[in-house]
């Protein structure tokens, strides 16, 4: 089922259509009964969902996820909360999914705490949520949503862009009460590859990460693996610091030839969540990360480099077929040092218009995710990617809500 789609702003009360609604005991009854499987709700009753049903859960949703990225803002909407949970009506929260909300914006407060001592703030946002497809069995029915939120960035050094935004992809999962009203159970990421939307609830804290690892195929990740062997060592990589330089950076010379980075940056910030259809997808293969970031070096005057397709020595993209380097972020990071293409920095906050940044969040020498910088002002790289679809979130942000992560800058 698709279309359905719902967007307002962070602190405006969102209206949901409410029809027979229970007694808030009864419902609280049915509804826990249900969630915690001591009930007969889902097997008492079998439902279809029709369009009203389906526009219910796209305001739940909304709902739910607008309460969490409130949590993140400073100023007069942060006071201006969604609306209380658990809500009631033919779609509502369980108590037990409103308690665990309430915690997840506790900790969404002290992601905003970390940012803050980073000068990086939020004073308003807007989330749109649309339903991707519904799934229906018996008394029970999972929902897939796409959240696309807008963030306005606080002035608190004067230069910073307008905005920053994200896409995410959740599951939520419901069951039909006996009273015939969905209740909402629980809701999870669909999410992988790359680090997670800054309003995403952290689920592994020895990671330190809100985010979720790369996604694996049957081939193997094509976002993890160093070089074949009969290519012999890969290069050498360099480390980047994370600390906040004291000195100003230098202005970006390029490693190898004179680029357009200015074109990278657009590329890049126009196909941030709408795909350019010339290209391939690979989000359902490891991830579109590098892939994007390749497209996006190619719209600034990368040539391909024809050769094996396998070998980390070349890199080249035509209609049937590409290399490993175009798509896999450690096989790109040996071509690029391999070619003189680019180089290392040491530090994050020295990358400059067109450079990439890669992360390994386990730290067990593969990376796993590669991102290029579209925008820098004050000293701050703001870095754009897929998987999840981002744009212009700071490296302030990415360093706050990963900080265990290793961190590997490009100079292209």
């Amino acid at each position: 089922m698709t279309g359905i789609r719902l967007k307002r702003a962070v602190g405006v009360a969102l209206a949901i259509t409410v029809v027979g609604v229970l007694p808030p005991t009864a419902v609280a009854s049915a509804t826990d009964g249900a969630a915690s499987g001591t009930g007969n709700a889902a097997a008492a009753v079998d439902r279809t969902v029709d369009q009203a049903t389906s526009d219910g859960f796209a305001a739940l949703a909304d709902t739910v996820l607008t309460r969490r990225t409130s949590a993140l803002l400073d100023g007069a909407q942060a006071s201006r909360r969604a609306a209380a949970l658990p809500l009631t009506g033919d779609v509502h929260v369980t108590s037990r999914v409103a308690r665990k909300e309430d915690a997840a914006a506790a900790g969404l407060l002290d992601r905003k705490e970390r940012l803050a001592s980073l000068q990086e703030a939020y004073t308003a946002a807007d989330t749109e949520v649309a339903v991707d497809e519904v799934h229906v069995d018996g008394g029970r029915a999972t929902a897939r949503v796409t959240e696309t939120t807008m963030l306005t960035y606080k002035k608190i050094r004067g230069d910073e862009p307008p905005n920053t935004g994200f896409q995410a992809r959740h599951e939520l999962t419901f069951v039909a009460g006996v009273d015939g009203n969905w209740q909402l159970t629980g809701i999870s990421s669909l999410d992988e590859g790359g680090p997670a939307a800054v309003n995403a609830v952290e689920t592994d804290p020895a990671r330190g990460s809100a985010g979720s690892a790369p996604a694996a195929t049957a081939e193997g990740p094509i976002d993890e693996g160093g070089a074949p062997e009969t290519d012999g060592p890969a290069p050498d990589e360099t480390r980047a610091g994370t600390d906040i330089p004291a000195a100003p950076m230098q202005t970006k010379a390029a490693a190898r030839a004179s680029y357009n980075y200015s074109a990278m940056a657009k590329y890049a910030e126009k196909y941030w969540k709408n795909y350019n259809s010339s290209y391939r997808k690979f989000n359902d293969v490891g991830g579109d990360c590098t892939n994007f970031i390749s497209q996006s070096l190619r719209a600034g005057g990368w040539k391909n480099d024809t050769g094996w397709y396998k070998s980390y020595k070349n890199w080249w993209y035509n209609s049937s077929n590409q290399t490993t380097s175009w798509v896999n972020v450690n096989y790109w990071a040996s071509f690029a040092l391999y070619s003189d293409r680019a180089y290392n920095l040491d530090n994050v906050y020295k990358l400059g218009i067109g450079d990439i940044l890669q992360m390994d969040f386990s730290n067990n020498g593969s990376k796993d995710h590669s991102m290029i910088t579209t925008y820098k002002s004050g000293g701050v790289p703001y870095l754009t990617y897929h998987s999840t679809n981002t744009y212009r979130k700071s490296v302030a942000s990415i360093v706050a809500s990963n900080p265990r992560a290793t961190y590997y800058a490009f100079r292209t």
